[in-house]
């Protein structure tokens, strides 16, 4: 079975992540089959890439996402969709203003 996941890169105090194709049993930082993106923590604005034609044919092979890449996949294909920390902001905007 494939999975779509997060390969941890960078150094110390800066991660930075591939996501990968990768068998379910290699592990985190293992062998992969293709990277389809990058992923960066530090970032603001667009801290990630993803090539959505390949994720999505190992989508359609099969393939089961993380729950992060999941979540960068819907973000991807609907750029209207604000990270979560960015939500937070804005309710707690809200909630400052009434």
């Amino acid at each position: 079975m494939v999975k779509l996941r997060m390969r941890r890169t960078g150094c110390t105090n800066h991660a930075t992540y591939r996501i990968v194709a990768a068998d379910a049993r290699s592990p985190r930082d293992g062998k992969f089959l293709e990277i389809l993106g990058w992923y960066d923590t530090q970032m603001k604005e667009a801290n990630f890439k993803l090539d959505l034609p390949r994720v999505d044919y190992w989508l359609s092979q099969g393939a089961k996402p993380s729950t992060t890449v999941a979540s960068l996949i819907r973000r991807a294909k609907n750029p209207d969709i604000k990270p979560h920390h960015a939500r937070k902001a804005v309710k707690a905007e809200a909630k400052k203003e009434a």
